[in-house]
């Protein structure tokens, strides 16, 4: 790889032309990792801290060296994001603004400019995924993807759509996954390599000879702590209640043990069987899964006095208080809360001024670790962001603290911007203070700064996160981990768990390098297979195809390809309908050209004069029971706009699924048809959906000759439905509320001028609507 050979210890700086000098430290496993995987797609497995992003960027730099084209980098979060953007800037010798970050605060129309201006682009996937949807961007000129975090892969994740779209479509497609642990087990990791299309496999531990010069040993203790009588006595309410909830359901036959302390694999039992019950047409699954929802709010309570602090108990009853009282309030939450041994827990939460025995324990050991050994740094995880504000104000009265937790807001608390993310981390690497409390989002490879202690404030259950935590500490010189536990809880049980997931890790990461030839078999056995079955495809080309006959009778007309049509076929999606894969697998077709967009009504339209609204089973049968978003309103709006409204109920067992009157269902479908116009189709599955939607939209665009509108081009209205769409405006009071409002007071200026005792006289109108119209109407218009 150009000139960047070396020792194997050496301090010296890589030399090549797109690196800038002085930036990187030569080290030679990771040279031997880039020269193969700037040849080969391949899975980089090396524990964390140890460079991972640095033979992603040798690659890079070998790539934009010999090839015209881009680099696309892609992290789960935005701190990452950040952090990597920052890297390959300070590293590669390529302009700062051709290295680009994509991600959702970027406007997606700006996105598609700043893609094709730039050279090396850091993106999270989910960006990157709805804009290849989208066609705002295209990866034919990509000739490095890497994925970071590449243990992600699996499932919906955008990961391996993205994988897939860019084998397809690369010109010299070139693939890294990067990962401290990218699997539990062979089929695990075997799983990812196959769905991002990864050949070579590149694996250290810190065993290796020429690892060992980088690392240093990390000893780990666990430190058990007794809980006060008190937190016992809360703790043991709650449990009485948990077992009481478990009592009825194993009554119901669908609860295989009634121990408060019972697994999370045991409540997934529980809900498996209450789902069967109630696809089965049990009523009783009902009850079934509102007693299930209380035991995982219970579960969540009994998690926090015994492991985190009875101040966030006491924060998450506030919580759980405030739902109960608000409009909507679930069953669950308001059983939860009445229990009388619920009540008592609260009251004695709200008594106890004591702290958990763990903070003290916490401050012993950050006090010795800057204070008897000479430290400067400690890092402390916690699961819960406000045990996270608790420990960061506690620990502040007695050392240099700061919090890094997360943007996204659960719980009401306040969360912190990416700028705020990237300049405490930068703040705590150049000394500015000495322990930083953080939730789980600094795991998945940030680049925290070694530090002499990281504290666990709880054991970690799964061994993905514990190895990247513990990834933290024993870089540049021995460090040391501690896990707090509270005996006799809950925390024992994660204990085990934590250190049997954990020694089964690092005996895969040993036994990984072994392994490897034997996996790169399989994927390129694979890969042989796949081939195989495509030549096999190939062989009768007189065979007709199935879509040959979707067309009508006229076969011959039928019988053509893509690149003998008149061009693709346009189909707009409602960006908020991307969790349902529709889009996104129609996006791989090249005869179908897909526009996101955020439409107004609908949630595809396939001409100007075809729209669809789609709804699951589930989702119809909700929205007769009286969802947020009413069926009957949604259904109006899209007949006002377009001439052929069609509504697809998607699934099986429509009469059967929930406790609705099939009368109720059938006079649903008969107003959808006779009231609004509406055609009605219902399909088996989302394939089916999928292949609906592409025959409409073709006979529409193909054979009709029309275009795609997200504005719909409807005949004009007659005057009624003019004023009802005026009046359905305001306030967005709907089209049901704004008949009655036109019926009772009989024009729309008799509507804009009414009081408030006037709307209160309409059918449908009730305080709150009658205020918001008396603001629209009566309030000067004062532009931002």
């Amino acid at each position: 790889m150009g000139n960047m050979d070396g020792g194997a210890a050496s301090t010296e700086a890589f030399d090549h032309e797109l690196i800038v000098d002085g930036v990187i430290e030569r080290r030679r496993y990771q040279l031997d990792i880039a020269e193969r995987a700037v040849n080969e797609h391949t899975l980089v497995c090396l524990p964390t801290g140890l460079g991972k992003t640095t033979v992603s960027l040798l690659v890079t730099a070998e790539r934009l060296a010999h090839l015209d084209g881009k680099s696309l980098m892609l992290a789960p979060t935005k701190p990452l994001v950040t952090q990597h953007t920052e890297f390959y800037r300070s590293a590669l010798a390529i302009d700062d603004e051709r290295i680009i970050t994509l991600t959702g605060a970027t406007p997606p129309e700006q996105r598609g400019e700043a893609w094709d201006d730039a050279t090396v682009i850091v993106a999270t996937p989910q960006v990157i995924e709805n804009d290849l949807i989208g066609s705002r961007i295209d990866l034919s000129d990509v000739v490095h993807l890497t994925f970071d975090e590449c243990h992600r892969t699996g499932g919906d994740y955008a990961y391996g759509y993205i994988a897939d779209r860019y084998h397809d479509t690369a010109t010299n497609p070139l693939v890294t996954g990067m990962s401290a642990s990218p699997g539990e087990d062979r089929d695990e990791i075997l799983e990812v390599c196959q769905r991002l299309g990864i050949t070579a496999i590149e694996v250290r531990s810190g065993d290796d000879a020429d690892v060992d010069p980088y690392t240093h040993e990390t000893e780990v203790e666990w430190i058990k702590v007794e809980l006060p009588e008190d937190i016992l006595e809360i703790r043991d309410k709650l449990r009485e209640v948990t077992k009481s909830r478990l009592e009825t359901l194993a009554e119901m036959g669908v609860a295989e043990t009634t121990a408060p302390d019972c697994s999370q694999r045991d409540l997934n039992a529980i809900r498996a069987k209450l789902q069967q019950m109630l696809e089965a047409g049990d009523r009783s699954a009902y009850k079934g899964l509102s007693l299930h929802a209380e035991v995982m709010k219970l579960r969540r309570a009994l998690e926090l006095v015994e492991t985190q602090s009875v101040r966030a108990l006491r924060q998450y009853f506030e919580r759980r208080h405030e739902a109960a009282r608000s409009s909507g309030a679930s069953k669950a939450d308001q059983r939860f809360l009445s229990d009388p041994r619920v009540r008592d827990a609260m009251r004695m939460a709200r008594e106890y001024d004591e702290l958990h025995p763990k903070f003290r324990r916490a401050r012993i050991l950050i006090a010795e670790t800057l204070g008897i050994k000479g430290g400067s740094r400690v890092l402390v995880f916690t699961e819960s962001r406000d045990t996270a504000e608790q420990l960061t104000a506690f620990l502040g009265d007695h050392f240099s603290t700061e919090r890094f937790v997360g943007q996204g807001d659960r719980e009401h608390s306040d969360g912190m911007s990416q700028r705020e993310q990237r300049e405490t981390i930068q703040a705590f690497r150049d000394g500015e203070f000495e322990v930083l409390v953080s939730t789980s989002v600094a795991e998945e490879g940030l680049d925290v700064p070694e530090v002499d202690l990281v504290l666990f404030f709880e054991p970690v259950s799964t061994a993905i996160r514990s190895i990247q935590r513990k990834g933290r500490t024993g870089r540049q010189a021995p460090g040391r981990v501690v896990v707090l536990i509270a005996k006799d809880t809950r925390d024992e049980a994660f204990f085990w768990i934590s250190r049997r997931r954990e020694q089964t890790m690092q005996d895969e990461l040993r036994t990984l390098q072994s392994i490897a030839h034997e996996i790169e078999g399989a994927l390129r056995a694979g890969d042989d297979v796949e081939a195989a079955a495509d030549a096999a495809a190939m062989r009768d080309p007189d065979q007709p195809a199935l879509d040959a006959f979707d067309s009508g009778p006229d076969d011959k007309a039928a019988v053509v390809t893509v690149d003998e049509t008149e061009g693709s076929t346009t189909i707009i999606v409602d960006q908020r309908e991307l969790d349902a894969t529709i889009g996104r697998e129609l996006s791989k077709r090249p005869d179908i050209d897909i526009h996101l967009e955020t439409l107004s009504v609908a949630d595809y339209v396939l001409s100007n004069r075809v729209a669809v609204e789609r709804k699951t089973v589930d989702d119809f049968l909700d929205s007769l029971l009286g969802s947020d978003r009413d069926l009957f309103d949604q259904v109006s709006r899209l007949a006002q706009a377009y001439d052929r409204p069609i509504v697809i109920i998607e699934g099986d067992r429509l009469y059967e699924r929930r406790n609705v009157r099939p009368e109720a269902i059938r006079g649903a479908l008969a107003s959808l048809v006779t009231d609004f116009g509406v055609s009605v189709f219902q399909t088996r599955d989302v394939n089916e959906t999928r292949e609906l939607l592409v025959s409409i939209a073709k006979r529409e665009q193909r054979d009709g000759g029309r275009r795609a509108s997200a504005h719909g081009d409807k005949r004009s209205r007659t005057l009624d439905e003019q004023q009802e769409y005026v009046v359905s405006s305001i306030a967005e009071v709907g089209p049901v509320t704004a008949r009655s409002l036109l019926e009772t007071l009989g024009s729309v200026e008799s509507v804009l001028t009414a009081s408030k005792e006037e709307l209160l006289t309409v059918d449908g109108v009730g305080e709150v609507t009658a205020d918001r119209i008396l603001r629209v109407t009566k309030e000067p218009y004062t532009p931002e």
